[in-house]
This record gives C-alpha cells, sequence and structure tokens, in this order.
C-alpha cells in the first residue's frame, strides 16, 4: 500500500492519520478500571455507565477488553481509533514473548532519515547529543509542538522504534529531536562518566535548551525502557514545575529490584549478556578517560562485564555515588516517582515483557494520580508488540496510540489557553548554543 505524503521529503514512511476529537463529555471524575490481560482470557463483561437507568446495562466508553487499563482519566481512551479493536498480536512472531522481543530487535524495518546533530556541553564538560530531522529548523513553524525521545538502554537514534516514532511525529507536522545519552548512537564522551537509570540532570539540560529555543512551542517526551525511567523521574523530581506539557512511559522497568531479580532468570540471561556487550562495547571506545581513577571503581570489572550488574557495580554505581549496586537499583526505580507526577503520563506496559515485569507496574499509584494513565497488554514482549496493521515489520502497535493521547493532551492545552490574554513574547537570546554541530545520515 502506498505511504500517504508526509510534510518534508526527507521522511518517508508508511503512515496514518489518527485524529484525537475532543473528549470532555467523556471524562469520569473519578474512574478506574482493570480488565484481564490474559490474551486467552473471556473478555470481560463492560461496567454500567454512570446513571444509566436501573437494570439497563450498557457498555461504558472504555477501550476494547483485552487491555488492562487504569487511571482516573482512563475515559478520555474511548475515543482513540486504535483502542477500539481487540489487541491482536502477530501469529507465531508474538507466540513467545522471547520471539517477539528478538524479533522486533532485528527483523523490524528501519526508515531513512536524514538527522542534524548537536552536541550540548553538560555542566561537568560531559557532552550531550540531539538529533534533530534535518531541515525542521527551516519547514516548520516556530510554534510547532516539540517531541523528546528517550530511547532505553545503549539506544539511539539508530534504533527502529526511535525512528517510526519520529516519523509518525513528523508526518503530524511535529518537532522530533532524539536525547541520545552520553556514549549512546555514535555520541561523544568527554568525561569519565555515561549515564545511569537515575540521572536526570542531562534531561533536565535538554529540556531546559529546547524550550529556551522554542519559547512559543509546547514540549512532550517519549521514553523506552531505561529511558522511561528516566523520564518518570525526571517528571517526579519537577512536579509542579514540569516545563513538559505531556509524556508516554514504555516498557519502563519501574521497580528496577524486580526487573534485576528477573534478568537472572532463565532465557533473560541472553538480555542480560547482549546488553553487557553492548555496554562493553561503548566502555572500550572511550576507555582511555576512566584510566588511574581511585576510590572505589572496578575497570576490569566494568570493561570485562558479563552482565549488566557486572558493569553497574564496577562504574555505574560509584560514578552517581551509590554504595553498592543494590543501593543504586532500589533508589532509582521510577515506581517511587509516580504519585509526583504533576502532568499527563500514559504508561504503556506489556503483560509479558520479560525485562520490565508486569507485577513491578505501580499501578495502585498510577491509580491515584488523577495525571496518570496505564495501558498493559496482553503480549507484546519488550519494545516489540507486533500487532496492528503495521505488523509485522512496521511500526509498534503502540505508535498510534501514543500520538493520539500526545493530540488529545496538545489539544487540550491549547483549548485552555485559548481564551488567556496575549501577550507580546520576548524576544530570547539563545547563550547556550551547541558547542559541537555535525550533519549525519544514517
Amino acid at each position: 500500500m502506498a505511504a500517504p505524503p508526509t510534510p518534508s521529503p526527507l521522511v518517508a514512511a508508511s503512515t496514518r492519520h489518527f485524529v484525537a476529537p475532543r473528549l470532555r463529555s467523556l471524562l469520569p471524575t473519578a474512574a478506574a478500571m482493570s480488565t484481564s490481560s490474559s490474551s486467552s482470557a473471556v473478555p470481560a463483561p463492560r461496567p454500567v455507565v454512570p446513571g444509566a437507568a436501573a437494570g439497563e446495562q450498557q457498555p461504558a466508553p472504555l477501550p476494547h477488553a483485552t487491555l488492562e487499563v487504569a487511571g482516573a482519566r482512563c475515559g478520555l481512551l474511548a475515543g482513540f481509533d486504535s483502542l477500539r479493536r481487540p489487541y491482536r498480536a502477530f501469529p507465531v512472531v508474538a507466540s513467545n514473548r522471547h520471539v517477539e522481543t528478538i524479533f522486533a530487535a532485528f527483523a523490524r524495518s528501519l526508515p531513512a532519515v536524514a538527522l542534524r546533530r548537536e552536541c550540548l556541553r553538560a555542566p561537568d564538560d560531559g557532552a550531550i547529543a540531539l538529533d534533530w530531522v534535518s531541515g525542521d529548523e527551516r519547514s516548520l513553524p516556530r510554534d510547532a509542538p516539540v517531541l523528546i525521545l528517550l530511547p532505553g538502554l545503549t539506544g539511539g537514534s539508530d534504533d527502529t522504534y526511535v525512528r517510526h516514532m519520529l516519523l509518525r511525529a513528523r508526518s503530524k507536522g511535529w518537532r522530533v529531536v532524539v536525547f541520545n545519552s552520553r556514549g549512546c548512537a555514535g555520541s561523544p564522551v568527554t568525561t569519565a562518566k555515561f549515564y545511569s537509570a537515575s540521572f536526570t540532570g542531562d534531561l533536565w539540560q535538554v529540556v531546559e535548551y529546547v524550550s529556551g529555543r522554542y519559547p512559543q512551542s509546547n514540549i512532550y517526551a517519549v521514553g523506552w525502557s531505561l529511558g522511561a525511567n528516566i523520564l518518570v523521574r525526571y517528571l517526579g523530581e519537577e512536579t509542579d514545575k514540569c516545563v513538559l506539557s505531556g509524556a508516554v512511559s514504555l516498557c519502563n522497568p519501574f521497580n528496577l529490584v524486580i526487573a534485576d531479580e528477573d534478568f537472572h532468570k532463565g532465557f533473560n540471561n541472553v538480555y542480560d549478556r547482549a546488553l553487557a556487550r553492548a555496554l562493553r562495547n561503548i566502555f572500550k571506545k572511550h576507555a582511555l578517560l576512566f584510566e588511574g581513577l581511585e576510590g572505589e571503581y572496578n575497570i576490569p570489572k566494568a570493561a570485562n562485564a558479563r552482565s549488566v550488574r557486572d558493569f553497574d557495580e564496577g562504574l555505574t554505581r560509584v560514578s552517581f555515588g551509590f554504595k553498592s549496586v543494590d543501593d543504586y537499583y532500589s533508589n532509582s526505580s521510577s515506581s517511587d516517582s509516580i504519585k509526583n507526577v504533576s502532568i499527563p503520563l500514559l504508561c504503556i506496559q506489556a503483560d509479558n515483557d520479560p525485562i520490565a515485569p508486569s507485577r513491578g507496574i505501580p499501578r495502585e499509584d498510577i491509580k491515584a494520580n488523577p495525571n496518570c494513565l496505564l495501558i498493559v497488554t496482553p503480549q507484546g514482549g519488550h519494545l516489540g508488540w507486533v500487532a496492528g496493521e503495521d505488523a509485522p515489520f512496521g511500526c509498534p502497535w503502540t505508535d498510534p496510540i501514543i500520538m493520539e493521547f500526545l493530540e488529545y493532551v496538545h489539544n487540550e492545552k491549547k483549548s485552555s489557553t485559548k481564551d488567556s490574554i496575549s501577550y507580546e513574547q520576548p524576544s530570547v537570546t539563545q547563550t547556550s548554543g551547541p558547542d559541537i554541530s555535525v550533519h549525519v545520515q544514517r
């Protein structure tokens, strides 16, 4: 099927247009729902619509019963076209959570996108690499909404799930930038410090830089896996001072202690070794920066890590001031941050995720926070979600839902400020320009 034209010739991919309608009439003042997440279970009966006549059973305007949905404003999801249909995983591929996870990692298409790299200097002299869609600085209006993407551990702008989300948002006229953590996607490392699940300093600087560069724009963020953990921690730290207007968290491990326990069980060891190898490769490119470090560092352990835990024990936890790797995990979990989130946040998880266990999801805290929503699919693996009309090689099932949610929040934001008093925006002098700027084509 031919792909519809996108606003920029630099970006080409199969996309569909999803419009988030006004759903104020559907928003319940206080509602929470939790349905069965088992793909083989009989769909749960719909709750009765409030105000219905006695004995009259009417289906409530909620997403399909194959999805577990929770949160005080879950009613707004009823208007999302992609959630009205049952979650149907692609046959064979999604028959096993490990098959789906590996298939998505190696077989999902990688769209071609022209990117322009911009590097910021952090307060500790580290480098932060941002990848923008090349040409958007000229083709998009200054007030176009901006979406910041945060990939998972060792991931970056060259990952398939990142590229597909970038294309979908860009096709809607959104400005998109990928925040590559230090050393990821070929980004420079200039100090003896990488990144961690607990460190939000680089994200804070990125958000401040983007908001200063586009002061007329609403800014949003989407994070996957470790990037989701960092994003939710940031939201919890910023609380009502948060500059972002909305966010989405996907495959978030949430509770890193639980995630670490499962990481060493059965087939999960394959992922553990693969991620450890990726961490070693990043480290080796910058090994000279770590020569002669004193104190509790165990550089040989990190350089030869056979597990993520080895790498964190030898390097990460010391760099960020934790007394042990267990202390690092227990104090870096974003599950503790949910209660402090003060902007619209959608969390999407897979019930069979081997890396982000379902039992680690802070369901009760999500239900208690009026700003948070949760969707749990019966299948999906980790960063898989090989389902929907674009399966098996196209975008993840989650992409349309993410965009529908972000568009709804953006429209709601614009509506709430429509009648506010307008004023002339003072000019902003950009004093925090990038130290390094190169063009890359991937």
